[in-house]
């Protein structure tokens, strides 16, 4: 055969097989890279029947994510531009396992794992009740509350509840966790029908006596609080409940009331102390404030008296002169406060008593900024000494202190007490006439001395009157 030079050139130079290389956009690879991209972009666009009611729980029992369906876009052009192929298409060098997000083949135990890890995946395919049941199992036994919340969530809108209830009934875990999700969510009908299958009354009417936090007028609330009553309660629960029908029909009463008064602006504690808010359906403790501050003159047969309020429902006498100080305190009314510590014993002799301890009656009255002498009274009645010491020294209740360090002959004290007040005041006179005279001559304050005389009193005549008693009785 005659070759020309030029055509002997080209032969040599020229082959019918192409060389491997990696950045080469024609070859057989690249073409097959382009086409697994493109299938798996199209994958996420077309609609599968099999996957019409698909729904992907994550760990919280949120449905999250969403299948694209047909119209969403107006053309198939227009979503391939619009979203980039490698959003959707996994890369190939992921392990194989990976692919696994595409094929909805886990097991229970596989899907209980990953929404355990936080991941996407579908509950759907579990159709059989066996199926449904055994991831129920699965996540109970990871001791997950979420993934167990999750499932019961995929089983409640998956099984009629007379199914649900009777398989939850001898799984308590699962039925402790579905209760305090309908709790959460407030799906009190489901609730109030699972406590009937489980024949749970007091729950049952617990439940029911919840869903007055949901009615806002206060004279359908009071309806509603009249309807449960009756209910199964306990006997605690049974009080509780009346009661709390009670004080609300009083505070729709008071409430009416007062608000005309107000009004009106006829009322003198109106005017000068406008109410800041309404009294319907606050605690039981508000509303003896209020009364207190409002109504502490009134005869205890109106419902707005606060004797009226004590009595009715048995409030301790701690709670209510704790109650009464505060509100009668910040008035700075200090002849009630007085008259509330105030007792006689059959004697006709006068004594102060505090059921809840004179010095958290000294804190009350300092923090509605009682004048000293008043301080001073109270912190007297204090019968520990270091206990009276510091709230006289706190307070500046310089004569207490000085008394009491008299009263203990404790000259160290006064001594160091002295720098502690004003040069030339007349604590300072009278500190100094204490360290000026001899220790024999300290003697005891007036008040003691009454006291001492007054005990003396009462035991004398308690003898005379036993005296008196056995000499009739023999």
């Amino acid at each position: 055969m005659n070759r020309t030079k030029g055509d002997e050139e080209e032969y040599w130079n020229s082959s019918k097989f192409k060389a491997f290389t990696f950045d080469d956009e024609d070859d057989e690879l690249s073409q097959l890279k382009e086409s697994k991209r493109a299938v798996n972009s199209l994958r996420d666009f077309v609609d599968d029947d099999d996957d019409d009611d698909l729904e992907r729980v994550s760990w919280s029992g949120e449905p999250v994510g969403s299948r694209t369906r047909p119209g969403s876009f107006q053309s198939l052009s227009d979503a391939l531009s619009d979203t980039p192929a490698k959003t959707y298409a996994p890369e190939l060098g992921r392990p194989k396992g990976e692919y696994r997000d595409y094929s909805n083949d886990w097991s229970p135990s596989d899907t209980v794992r990953r929404l355990r890890k936080g991941k996407v995946c579908s509950l759907e395919r579990f159709r059989s009740l066996q199926d449904k049941l055994q991831l129920l199992e699965e996540a109970v036994s990871m001791h997950d509350g979420n993934v167990i919340t999750a499932v019961l969530i995929f089983l409640k809108r998956t099984l009629c509840k007379e199914v649900l209830f009777r398989e939850l009934e001898v799984r308590q875990v699962a039925l402790r966790h579905l209760i305090h999700f309908l709790k959460e969510i407030g799906d009190q009908k489901l609730l109030l029908d699972l406590f009937r299958f489980l024949d749970r009354t007091e729950e049952l009417a617990l439940s029911h006596y919840r869903e007055h936090l949901n009615i806002q007028d206060p004279e359908k609330r009071k309806e509603f609080l009249k309807t449960c009553i009756g209910l199964p309660f306990s006997a605690e629960d049974s009080a509780h409940i009346q009661d709390h029908y009670t004080l609300l029909e009083r505070q729709i009463i008071i409430e009416a009331n007062d608000r005309h008064l107000e009004s009106a602006g006829q009322t003198e504690i109106f005017r000068k102390h406008p109410r800041k808010a309404s009294i319907l359906n606050m605690p039981l403790v508000t509303t003896l404030f209020y009364s207190c501050f409002y109504h502490y003159t009134e005869a205890e047969g109106t419902f707005s008296s606060p004797i009226n309020l004590k009595k009715t429902f048995k409030i301790p006498d701690k709670q209510y002169v704790l109650t009464a100080l505060a509100a009668r305190a910040k008035l700075r009314a200090w002849n009630d406060v007085d008259a509330l510590f105030t007792t006689k014993n059959w004697l006709g002799y006068t004594k102060k008593r505090a059921p809840i301890g004179f010095h958290r009656v000294v804190e009350i009255l300092h923090k509605n900024s009682a004048p000293v002498q008043i301080l001073q009274e109270y912190v007297n009645l204090v019968e520990d000494v270091d206990t009276k010491l510091n709230l006289a020294t706190k307070f500046k209740c310089h004569d207490v202190v000085i008394d009491t360090c008299r009263d203990l002959k404790d000259r160290q004290q006064l001594l160091a007490y002295r720098s502690k007040v004003d040069k030339g005041s007349a604590e300072e006179e009278k500190i100094d006439a204490l360290l000026s005279s001899p220790v024999s001559s300290y003697s005891l304050p007036l008040q003691q001395s009454q006291e001492t005389v007054h005990k003396v009193a009462s035991c004398v005549c308690s003898q005379g009157l036993e005296r008196i008693a056995v000499s009739r009785a023999m």
